[in-house]
């Protein structure tokens, strides 16, 4: 059995601390205007200390998102996938620095050979089995339309998600999460008749 005292119990609180203080940062500040020495100093650690705890850069900001998605994922706990993912939505209003971030770092892993390429693989086939998941449901409970395909359909509200994520950069409007919660609403199944 492993202790949980010792350096590797300090490592792990300290990589804790580091990720906090980063989701805090990035969250105010952006991920653009945010430097990883501020970072290390949010945390109180020199740069070369902080990277220490995640070996570069890239992987920092991996754990960052990881931590981010961790913290949503509690957030919204009680809720279905596909009202979390919409509460997430509306939620990141409230962090457009962590928008940015993940904008921009989506699209730089998108190279197969990006140190974080496989983070996001897995990270969206879980998200798509899980809303999929979820639509089936609804379509059981006769409250979304038989007639989408519920993999497809998980896969269109990744997409939109990430869309709008990114359109909310550029002045958009509309508020995403209405914007999210119009196409369920299109998506719902007809009333029957009584």
């Amino acid at each position: 059995m492993a202790s949980s005292r010792g350096p590797y119990a300090k490592g792990v609180a300290k990589r804790a601390e580091i990720l906090r203080a980063a989701l805090e940062v990035i969250a105010r500040h952006g991920y653009r205007k945010t430097s990883t020495r501020e970072l290390a100093a949010a945390a109180g650690l020199s740069e070369a200390g902080m990277l220490h705890y995640f070996g570069s850069k890239e992987k920092l900001f991996e754990e960052v998102l990881r931590a981010r998605d961790e913290a949503d994922a509690a957030r919204f706990a009680d809720e279905n996938p596909v009202d979390g993912l919409q509460a997430v939505i509306r939620h990141n209003t409230t962090v457009p620095g962590l928008v940015e971030l993940y904008s921009t770092f989506s699209a730089e892993a998108g190279d197969p050979d990006h140190t974080s390429h496989q983070f996001f693989v897995n990270r969206y086939a879980t998200l798509r089995t899980r809303l999929a998941d979820a639509i089936r449901t609804r379509q059981s409970e006769g409250t979304l339309t038989p007639d989408a395909d519920p993999d497809t359909i998980a896969t269109l509200l990744i997409a939109l998600s990430d869309g709008l994520q990114v359109q909310s950069q550029y002045d958009l409007t509309t508020d995403p999460a209405d914007a999210f919660h119009h196409l369920l609403q299109l998506l719902a199944a007809p009333a029957r008749d009584s």
